[in-house]
């Protein structure tokens, strides 16, 4: 399954030369272009995907498939991958896009290109940015073990795996080894993950063949390697910066620093980083490249100047310069508290108890401003209850359509679809980093903002704000048949989440779990980890549950049914599945039951409420049936109806429960939160029936229908005031 991108290229094509084609990118428009070079050809340029969407925003970005992997072609002969070769791909695809200079960015082996351009086309080149420089010089890792490339070995352990025969005997050993060497910080799971199914589109073979390139061969002599590097490092006149992990497994560190001397660029060491930092610390690495890139824009702009007084100067009349932009600066005492509300797009849930969070807060603090970061659907919430979305909300990358392109028919694999939003995550993060900067606030507060939360525990010096963190589920489960790997994975995010919290226990000012202690599951975060109830009660404040509405507004219920268009004799059924497409099939089952449900019981009144991304006409019409794609204020309807069928997400369920209403709820296949988390606290509250979708048929619904419409409901009681509980604590950060 290939996972949704942050962003999509604006422009993209091939360029030719030879028989041997160039795959290129192109995004954004304004200047200064940015080119994004390859690397090795183990892997392709989705290498840079955690940085063009960010720079992309600032200028304009072009990256291209090096010759051997991706897009680009495979040549069979060792002399098309000289450096030379290389070199001209990189000319190759700035003529193809108009680009006459651009500031060059290099990983690892593209180093050696990106030098040898500096040097020999200085024209082209405004600036040169080095990540992990593999360049042929002194000094080696004193403990890598250096086998022959070439010769049969007795041995396979670690570094023997660089060698021809291993390469074609067990191609996938290798690239795990090399890549979990590229990655020497921990956590790297998904980072390791993604290198090797890169390194998996192209052949063993085709990396012989660039390793059998004469250009290759002669770089493993140092005696000729190392004037090699310096000759055309004495020869670059453009700016350079140097970014090099301490913890570099690959290439040294000393051989970055010794680039940055040679070419009197400055070098930022980025202590306990690997070789590919620009992917495990991305943050970090966006901005170091966004400020250098800014710094080249300045200092072009300012040649541009001077060359344009020179030739004023031979100008009997200088034209009139612009006024300069007036600047407005409010003294802190004198501007209301702002807070910035980041809103999780998965699931409407979170929209509806924001919004009751948001109101108990303005009682607390009536001049307080909000803005929201959110996005569709929840902003169609947010405008419906008259809230402020920032304008660079328009901008996220969505994440309910990435959740939409993991799911399958009723199956969401909830843990592997966050793995996988990680390049959106980055994406939305740093749109968070440019707004916090531009506009001082007084709070931030994330509900379920995974990004937001992960990214400032990873980059804590971003923090200049108050900030309050809410989430309704604590812990990664493994569903069981995703057996040992599942686990370790689980296990390892959860363990790098409690690192994060025991290392840097202040960076959330407030920490709340909508709901209370015993709604937390009994399991532990995995093997020799602490168990999650015990864990969480440390190092949480409960709110209870926020329901966004009291249920003793609905005591009156017939009242509320006659304002609906619900008839006294009716038993009102509805049926929804939230905010996103995943719920179609579900949808589809429940209105094949309906005949039968119907037939069973003649008063039978069933709403379908397909969401906003279900086309009502994409399902099948059933006399008698109405569907609906948006019902306003759907929690009245649920409050009360006769019977509800909906799919195992905790707002809706709750809503049900706080009403004390009957429902059947079918957790989607392989999505942990629903089939552990929610059951676990519905089961607590003796609330619903748990459906299972994959052996639920038309016949076994509407008998559940028949059954659950005529039960005694005897739901624990909860809790109305939780969103002023959240709120006050909150406020105390005011």
């Amino acid at each position: 399954m290939t996972s949704m991108r942050a962003r999509y290229p604006d422009e993209e094509g091939y360029v030719e030369r030879g028989d041997v084609r160039i795959f290129y990118e192109v995004f954004g428009q304004s200047e200064p272009t940015v080119l994004l070079l390859p690397t090795w050809s183990i892997i392709h340029s989705r290498f840079w995907k955690a940085q063009v969407p960010y720079l992309a925003r600032h200028g304009r970005v072009i990256t291209f498939d090096g010759r051997g992997n991706g897009k680009s072609s495979r040549p069979l002969a060792s002399d098309a991958y000289t450096h030379q070769e290389y070199v001209a791909d990189i000319l190759a695809v700035m003529d193809a896009t108009g680009t006459a200079q651009a500031v060059l960015v290099s990983l690892s082996m593209g180093a050696q290109w990106a030098l040898e351009l500096a040097a020999n086309c200085p024209e082209r080149v405004l600036g040169s940015i080095f990540i992990g420089p593999s360049l042929p010089m002194p000094p080696a890792h004193d403990y890598r073990i250096f086998y022959s490339f070439d010769d049969h070995l007795d041995t396979e352990e670690d570094w023997a795996k660089y060698n021809r025969h291993y390469w074609l005997k067990d191609y996938r050993g290798f690239l795990e080894f090399f890549f979990s060497q590229c990655f020497s910080e921990p956590h790297s799971t998904k980072q390791i993950e993604d290198c090797v199914g890169w390194g998996l589109e192209t052949t063993p073979e085709t990396l012989l063949t660039i390793e059998d390139a004469p250009a290759r061969r002669e770089m493993r002599l140092a005696s000729t390697s190392e004037q090699w590097v310096k000759e055309r490092a004495e020869r670059v006149r453009c700016p350079v910066l140097v970014i090099h992990g301490s913890k570099d497994a690959i290439t040294p560190h000393a051989r970055g620093a010794r680039l940055a001397e040679l070419t009197g660029g400055r070098l930022v060491t980025l202590v306990g980083s690997g070789h590919i930092p620009n992917a495990r610390d991305p943050v970090k690495v966006n901005l170091l490249l966004h400020n250098f890139i800014e710094q080249v824009k300045a200092t072009d702009a300012v040649g541009s100047i001077q060359s344009t007084q020179s030739q004023m100067e031979k100008q009997p009349e200088p034209p009139a310069r612009a006024a300069p932009q007036p600047l407005t600066w409010i003294r802190g005492r004198n501007r209301r508290k702002r807070a910035l509300y980041i809103s999780s797009p998965i699931g409407l849930g979170h929209a509806q108890r924001d919004v009751a969070i948001a109101d108990e807060l303005r009682k607390l603090h009536p001049d307080l401003e909000i803005d929201w970061l959110a996005q569709h659907p929840v902003t169609k919430v947010l405008e419906a209850h008259g809230e402020r979305i920032h304008p660079a909300s328009a901008l996220l990358a969505s994440e309910s359509h990435h959740i939409e392109s993991e799911s399958a028919e009723h199956d969401l694999h909830a843990f592997q679809a966050i793995r996988n939003m990680d390049e959106i995550l980055v994406a939305n993060y740093m749109l968070f980093h440019d707004i916090v900067n531009e506009t001082p606030y007084d709070l931030w507060i994330g509900d379920e903002s995974w990004e937001l939360d992960h990214f400032l525990h990873e980059n804590p010096e971003e923090k200049r704000a108050a900030y309050a963190w809410m989430t309704d589920f604590v812990g990664f489960l493994p569903m069981p048949d995703g057996g040992d790997h599942e686990q370790f994975l689980t296990s390892d995010y959860n363990a790098e989440m409690i690192e994060h919290i025991e290392r840097f226990p202040r960076l959330r000012d407030r920490a709340i779990f909508v709901g209370n202690p015993d709604d937390i599951v009994s399991d532990s975060f995995g093997p020799d980890l602490p168990l999650i109830r015990a864990w969480t009660e440390r190092h949480y404040d409960f709110a209870g549950y926020v329901t966004g509405f009291d249920p003793a507004a609905f005591a009156d219920r017939e009242a509320i049914r006659a304002q609906l268009g619900y008839a006294p004799d009716e038993q009102v059924c509805i049926v929804t599945v939230g905010g996103s497409a995943v719920g179609q099939h579900l949808l589809e089952r429940v209105i094949a039951a309906y005949p039968e449900a119907k037939r069973r019981l003649p008063a039978l009144r069933m709403v379908v409420v397909t969401g906003p991304r279900i086309d009502p006409a994409s399902l099948p019409q059933v006399e008698g049936l109405e569907i609906r794609s948006y019902v306003y204020e759907l929690y009245r309807h649920l409050a009360v109806c006769d019977i509800a069928v909906v799919q195992g997400g905790l707002t809706t369920t709750m809503e049900l429960t706080a009403n004390k209403r009957p429902f059947l709820y079918f957790p989607l296949r392989h999505h942990f939160e629903q089939n552990f988390h929610v059951r676990h606290r519905l089961s607590r509250y003796g609330a619903g029936r748990c459906m299972d979708y994959q052996i639920a048929t038309p016949e076994s619904i509407a008998a559940a229908l028949v059954e659950e419409i005529n039960r005694p409901v005897q739901y624990r009681a909860v809790e109305s005031d939780g969103a002023a509980h959240a709120a006050a604590r909150i406020a105390e950060l005011l």
